[in-house]
């Protein structure tokens, strides 16, 4: 089979609400990549993989091994696959690169993909009004808010980590969740990105909106939901771009 098609997908946030559920949508995800690793040519996963992740410089977590074993044996067979950070998800090391052979990206990206130029990003402080958010996402990238946060013992941290993202997660409000249309910060972002970049499509997680915008005749705004409630991903075949669901 031809391998010539691009996946997109975000916010699979493993670990919540309870063990029984994330396993169950652990294996959905694997279900996902094994069937897209068929005629793919490469796969992007776009940020919030994990509702908290956390690596010591020789200790993972111990959950997450159907994923994180189909990922390797995914890249060793030749598919690309690409790791975005994302807010629950952001201290990473260099395991997912050096063990699994991901290429990770911490920043958005302006890509050439299958003839296409794509902006690709988690999406996550792309909403400039919010100030809270964006200071506490530079304290959450301080070296020495992670230097101080390693030297505590997993059994502690790791519990604290984890409650930290769950909580964080509850926090937002109704108003926060529901589609802005125009006003939504990404759609607007992308009206100002294209006033000095020739881009055609721009795909971001974070919002969980499950939900296409005309960005005009020409581009196009993807973003993603999330797969706690859906299980929606973005499928580029080089010659169009859609918004899709797992079954």
């Amino acid at each position: 089979m031809i391998k010539d098609k691009y996946y997109f997908v975000s916010d699979t946030h493993l670990g919540v609400p309870n063990y029984d559920e994330s396993l169950a949508r652990e294996k959905a995800l694997v279900r996902f990549l094994l069937e897209a690793e068929k005629d793919a040519k490469a796969i992007y996963l776009l940020g919030d993989i994990f509702d908290f992740w956390h690596e010591y410089k020789l200790v993972v977590p111990k959950f997450y091994v159907r994923l994180l074993g189909t990922l390797a044996s995914i890249v060793d067979r030749g598919t690309e696959v690409y790791f975005f950070t994302g807010n629950h998800d952001q201290w990473i090391g260099d395991y997912f690169e050096k063990e699994i052979g991901m290429i990770v990206h911490k920043e958005e990206i302006i890509k050439e993909i299958g003839g296409k130029t794509f902006l690709l990003a988690h999406g996550d402080g792309i909403d400039k009004k919010d100030k809270t958010y964006l200071f506490m996402k530079a304290v959450f990238n301080s070296k020495i808010i992670r230097t101080l946060f390693a030297a505590i013992h997993p059994r502690w941290a790791m519990a604290f980590g984890n409650k930290w993202s769950s909580s964080s997660r509850k926090s937002h409000s109704e108003y926060d969740m529901i589609d802005k249309r125009e006003e939504e910060p990404h759609f607007q972002y992308c009206l100002e990105k294209i006033k000095t970049a020739d881009i055609d499509y721009f795909i971001f997680g974070h919002r969980h909106l499950n939900k296409e915008y005309e960005i005009d005749e020409n581009r196009k705004l993807i973003i993603l939901s999330d797969w706690v409630y859906g299980r929606g991903y973005a499928l580029w075949d080089g010659r169009n771009l859609e918004l899709k669901k797992f079954e």
